[in-house]
């Protein structure tokens, strides 16, 4: 209820002032006007006077009637004679509300009208005068420049709003989609190896306890190192975004902990082991370091990689290749042997989020992804994730 009437406040405040101003403003004219071509102010003109500020409160509903009607009065005013003052004053306000209003045809002809009653009511009492009828055309002129750079003025304005909108919208779309991936690779490849180690634990417990007492240790693990990563994705979200800027461009939350990256390569492939899945990595070239971004996404891709081999492949071995030769790329290979589970469907199976995510995060990058089956039965994922080229390699 407030605010409504704080938005009502303008609109009433306005017209009370250009009434004020046209009443008072024209009756101090009459008063030094000495000349006996004019009408005495009266009852008629004093209605006149009020009219068009009357207009002015709708002027934001029906803006063309009220620039139309505002035009009309004052023309009537002109050519009654009455002495001259503000009585444009509401004219010119609801000209502007028009114009504002994507309305400038209808406000042009309006304004046109008024000049041309005013030049009539001027011939009919002798008292036409060319300079001062250029001056007063150039006094619109002015008027109508001023309420086009206002309009301009309020469309870059509203652009500028709108483009900000959708990039605010695009920027949390991005980061959605970022959790999102982070979430999926985390807990699809932890959950698989809890699967996994669940049905071991679950067939040896009687026959071999000791195995079995091994399984459960790996899934207490396991459950423990996500549940940590879970809540550092969880904690980015609950630290505010920075803004920095005229432009408030959002900035992610730095992580509490690092991100994980090739670094951690032999631990997935522990996992794997535990998993009963053998993974042999080869490197070809000079190992480097390598950006945290890609490095992240290397280490995802990896992850996904051998969580669809335990759920979807027959295949007890996969081989990882990483090749550091080539100065301006980092190449990533995944393939396993297969053939496909039978017991875990088919590779793209489920919903295939996860094939979804190892391309968004090359793709990120400026890299690319494959994933395909091979001629022999296997499936082959291989990325190509783009390196920032150091001056030594360029020389």
């Amino acid at each position: 209820m407030r605010f409504r009437r704080s938005r009502q406040r303008p609109l009433l405040v306005l017209p009370i002032v250009v009434g004020f101003v046209q009443v008072v403003g024209t009756h101090a004219v009459a008063r030094h006007h000495t000349g006996g071509s004019t009408r005495p102010l009266d009852a008629l003109a004093t209605v006149l006077l009020l009219a068009g500020p009357a207009m002015l409160l709708f002027r934001r509903r029906w803006p063309v009637p009220v620039c139309a009607g505002t035009a009309a009065v004052a023309g009537a005013y002109l050519l009654l004679r009455y002495p001259y003052g503000p009585i444009v004053l509401s004219v010119v306000i609801a000209y502007v509300s028009a114009v504002l209003a994507d309305r400038r045809r209808a406000a042009w002809i309006s304004l046109g009208a008024l000049y041309v009653a005013h030049v009539v009511a001027n011939s009919f009492t002798h008292a036409l005068s060319w300079p001062f009828e250029l001056g007063l055309l150039a006094w619109l002129l002015v008027v109508v420049v001023f309420a086009e750079l206002m309009r301009t003025r309020i469309e870059r304005r509203q652009q500028w709003r709108q483009a900000r909108a959708e990039r605010e919208a695009r920027i949390a779309d991005e980061q959605r989609l970022a959790i999102a991936r982070e979430l999926h690779d985390v807990l699809a490849h932890s959950i698989s190896l809890i699967n996994v180690q669940a049905g071991v634990a679950l067939e040896l417990i009687d026959d071999d306890p000791e195995q079995a007492r091994t399984a459960l240790r790996t899934i207490k693990e396991t459950s423990k190192e996500a549940l940590g990563e879970v809540r550092q994705v969880l904690g980015s979200l609950r630290t505010p975004t920075a803004t920095t800027g005229a432009a408030a461009t959002v900035t992610p939350a730095a992580p509490r902990s690092p991100a994980p990256d090739l670094e951690r390569l032999d631990e997935l492939v522990r996992q794997a082991a535990a998993a009963g899945l053998t993974v042999t990595v080869h490197r070809e070239g000079t190992k480097r370091v390598l950006p945290s971004g890609v490095g992240l996404a290397a280490f995802r891709i990896v992850q996904e990689g051998l969580t669809n081999v335990l759920r979807h492949s027959s295949a007890r071995v996969a081989e990882v290749t990483l090749d550091h030769r080539r100065a301006d790329r980092l190449l990533l290979t995944l393939e396993d042997p297969g053939p496909a589970s039978t017991a875990g469907g088919a590779r793209a199976g489920g919903s295939g989020s996860g094939l979804v995510g190892m391309r968004e995060r090359a793709s990120a990058l400026g890299g690319s992804l494959e994933a395909a089956p091979t001629a022999s039965g296997g499936f082959r994922v291989h990325a190509e994730l783009p390196l920032p080229v150091r001056a030594e390699d360029e020389g």
